[in-house]
C-alpha cells in the first residue's frame, strides 16, 4: 500500500516512467479513493505509457480493453466459445446414442468451461490489476453506458453463471483522445488528470533514461527541435515516443549532433505525414534548429 504520491512517484521512476507532481498525485488518489483516473491529452502524452508503468510499479497484471468504433459488449464483456459447444453437443448425442436430455445438455454447454472471458469481466475476476480502457472516446454512446454501470458496481451480472464482483477492485485508467467528446456521467464517476506533453528538462530526463547511450547534448538537441515542431500547425505534433524515435535513429546513424543534414535524413522518424514533412522542409530546417 503506497503512502503518498512521492512514494508512488519513485515507483513509477523505478520502472522507467518519469511523472510530475499531477500525475503522481491524481494516480494516487485513485488507487487509494478506487476510483478511476480519466486522462485525457494529444497523443503521445504518456496515458497509456502510464497504466503500464502502474501495472509495473504496483506488481500487479495490466489488463487492456483498446476501444474501437463498434465495439460492443461480446469483445469487452465475455462471449461464449461456440465452436467448442458444438463439439461438446455433438459429443453428448454420440454418447447418448441420440436421447439426449436437453435440459441438462443446455446446463452444460453454459458452464464456465465455455465461457471466454474478454477484457472487462478478466479484469474484475483477476483483480488486484490494472485495467486500461483505452481511447475510450472512440466507443459509442451505448457502451459508455454499459462503461458506467460496470465501473459503479465492480461487478457484472453473467445469466447463465450469476453475478462476478471483484473482490478488490481493479485501478481503471481510462484514456481519451478527445476525437469527440465523453458523456459528463463517465467522468464524474472518475477523477479527471489533463496530460501535456513534458516541459523541456524533464523530456531531456525521459529521452536519457530511455537511451543510457544517448549523448546529453543530442538529447537536448531533439527535446529542443520536437518542441519547436509541436508550435507548428501539423497534422499530428509528435510526441514523447517520436522524440524517441528520432533520437534512436540518429544513435543508430552514429550521428552526435542534431544538423539541418541529420534532421533532412532521419524526419521520418518524427513526422509521419508526407505534408507536415513538406511544411517543415518549407519552413527551413535551419530555423528549426536555430530556435
Amino acid at each position: 500500500m503506497l503512502t503518498s504520491p512521492e512514494e508512488l512517484a519513485r515507483a513509477l521512476e523505478s520502472v522507467g516512467y518519469l511523472p510530475d507532481e499531477g500525475i503522481a498525485t491524481a494516480a494516487f488518489l485513485a488507487n487509494r479513493m478506487g476510483r478511476p483516473l480519466f486522462c485525457e491529452g494529444e497523443p503521445g502524452t504518456g496515458k497509456t505509457s502510464l497504466a503500464v508503468a502502474l501495472s509495473r510499479a504496483l506488481s500487479v497484471p495490466l489488463i487492456k480493453l483498446q476501444c474501437h468504433e463498434g465495439i460492443d459488449f461480446s469483445q469487452a464483456l465475455y462471449d461464449w466459445d461456440f465452436p467448442r459447444q458444438l463439439l461438446h453437443l455433438r459429443a453428448l448425442e454420440a454418447a447418448s446414442g441420440g436421447a439426449l436430455d436437453s435440459d441438462l445438455a443446455e446446463k452444460s454447454l453454459y458452464s464456465r468451461r465455455f465461457l471466454l472471458a474478454r477484457p472487462l469481466l478478466r479484469a474484475l475476476e483477476e483483480s488486484p490489476c490494472v485495467l486500461l480502457v483505452d481511447e475510450v472516446d472512440r466507443a459509442d454512446d451505448e457502451f459508455e453506458a454499459f462503461l458506467l454501470e460496470m465501473l459503479g458496481e465492480n461487478a457484472v451480472t453473467v445469466p447463465e453463471l450469476g453475478e462476478v464482483r471483484a473482490t478488490v477492485p481493479p485501478l481503471v485508467v481510462l484514456t481519451s483522445n478527445r476525437t469527440r467528446e465523453v458523456h459528463d456521467a463517465l467522468k464524474r464517476r472518475c477523477l479527471y488528470h489533463w496530460l501535456s506533453h513534458p516541459d523541456l528538462p524533464r523530456e531531456v530526463e525521459i529521452l536519457r533514461r530511455t537511451l543510457p547511450d544517448l549523448p546529453e547534448r543530442l538529447a537536448t538537441q531533439v527535446a529542443s527541435a520536437v518542441r519547436r515542431l509541436r508550435e507548428l500547425e501539423l497534422i499530428k505534433p509528435p510526441g514523447v515516443a517520436e522524440s524517441l524515435d528520432w533520437a534512436q535513429a540518429l544513435t543508430a546513424l552514429g550521428r552526435t549532433e542534431l544538423d539541418a543534414a541529420a534532421a533532412a535524413a532521419t524526419l521520418g522518424a518524427v513526422l509521419k505525414y508526407r505534408e507536415d514533412t513538406q511544411r517543415v522542409v518549407a519552413a527551413g530546417l535551419e530555423r528549426l534548429l536555430a530556435g
